[in-house]
C-alpha cells in the first residue's frame, strides 16, 4: 500500500474493467503469457512447469502484474511464474468490494488453477492479501513471502491520491506529460505520480483509468485495515521481508507477526524504502531465491 506521509520510491507499472473470462492465454513481448485464471484475475505468466511449486506475485494498491515483470522473468529460470492483477486493478474484473477476505478468495482461484498450491510473495496490499490466504486457506500456500507490511491496521489513507486522480481532466491531455504537469498540482513527488500515470489508458476514447477509483476510495478503511476476527495460523514458511528505510513494519508488529505466523523469519534490505524490489531488485530477488531454496517446501 502507498501510505500518506511516507516518501517511497514507486515503480513504473499498468487495461480497465473487464468481464468474467474462461481460462486463456496470449503471448506477451519477452516471453511471458497473458491469461485468465478460471473465471477471475488476469494474469502474466513466466516459465514453465516444473517440480519446483508455481509462484504467486501479489502487487499492492495501484500496482499491476506488470510492475513485476522484471523480477518474475528472471525468477521463472527454475519454476513457473504467476504474477496476478488484483480486482479493481489493471486487466482484471471491477466490483464493489475490496476486502481481504474477497481478495484472498481470487489467489486461492488462481492457485486452483495452477494444482492447488503455490509458494506466494505478496507487497502490501498484496502482502495482506497473500497473508490472508495463508490464515484462511493454508493447504494452498507452500511458502509465504510478505514485503513490507504487517497483518495490522494503518492509520494512513490513500484517498488523496484517488482524489488527484479524479480530479484530472481527462479531455483535456493526450500526452503523458500533459497528465504528469496538471498531476503536479496535487501530487508534490514524481515518482508518485510516474507510478500512477502507468494506470492511465491515453488510447481510449476519452482516456480513462485502469483502476476502480470508485471502489478503492469506498473501501479504503478496509485496504488500510486488518480484521480484528482473524483466528488461524499459518504454520509453514513464512519470510517477513522488509526494507531498511521503510516505518511500515516496526519492532511492536513482530508479536502480532509470530501469533499468526510462528515459524516467520525475518529480513531486511539495507538500502530500501517500502517498494524495496524497485530501490533494490537484485538483492530482492536474492533474498527471494534464498528463502525458497532454503526453507522447506510442504510438500517434500
Amino acid at each position: 500500500m502507498l501510505y500518506a506521509g511516507h516518501a517511497v520510491r514507486l515503480p513504473m507499472q499498468a487495461t480497465g474493467p473487464l468481464p468474467h473470462r474462461s481460462c486463456s492465454q496470449v503471448a506477451l513481448a519477452g516471453g511471458g503469457r497473458f491469461g485468465y485464471s478460471g473465471p477471475m484475475l488476469a494474469t502474466q505468466i513466466h516459465g514453465d512447469r516444473s517440480a519446483a511449486p508455481p509462484l504467486l506475485i501479489v502487487h499492492g494498491l495501484f500496482g499491476s502484474a506488470r510492475n513485476w515483470g522484471a523480477i518474475a522473468r528472471r525468477l521463472s529460470d527454475s519454476r513457473r511464474v504467476v504474477a496476478v492483477d488484483m480486482r479493481n486493478h489493471a486487466g482484471s474484473p471491477w466490483t464493489e468490494t475490496h476486502r481481504y477476505p474477497d481478495l484472498a478468495a481470487d489467489l486461492a482461484e488462481v492457485i486452483a488453477a495452477e494444482g492447488g498450491q503455490a509458494d506466494v510473495i505478496g507487497h502490501s496490499m498484496g502482502g495482506k492479501a497473500a497473508m490472508m490466504l495463508a490464515l484462511t486457506r493454508p493447504e494452498t500456500v507452500g511458502r509465504l513471502i510478505v514485503a513490507d507490511i504487517a497483518p495490522v491496521a494503518y492509520g494512513h489513507s490513500q484517498s488523496g491520491l484517488i482524489r488527484a486522480m479524479r480530479g484530472l481532466d481527462l479531455s483535456a491531455v493526450s500526452r503523458r506529460g500533459e497528465a504528469d504537469r496538471a498531476l503536479a498540482a496535487d501530487i508534490a513527488d514524481p515518482s508518485t505520480r510516474a507510478f500512477l500515470l502507468q494506470s492511465l489508458d491515453l488510447r481510449a476514447e476519452p482516456p480513462r483509468w485502469r483502476l476502480n477509483l470508485d471502489t478503492l476510495d469506498a473501501e479504503m478503511p478496509y485496504i488500510t485495515g486488518w480484521p480484528d476476527d482473524i483466528e488461524g495460523r499459518f504454520e509453514g514458511p513464512a519470510l517477513m521481508l522488509t526494507g531498511a528505510l521503510s516505518d511500515y513494519v516496526g519492532p511492536g508488529d513482530r508479536d502480532r507477526i509470530k501469533a499468526l505466523f510462528p515459524a516467520a523469519r525475518f529480513a531486511r534490505i539495507p538500502g530500501a524504502g517500502h517498494w524495496l524490489h524497485a530501490d533494490k531488485p537484485r538483492e530482492f530477488e536474492a533474498a527471494v531465491r534464498a528463502f525458497l531454496e532454503l526453507a522447506p517446501s510442504p510438500r517434500a
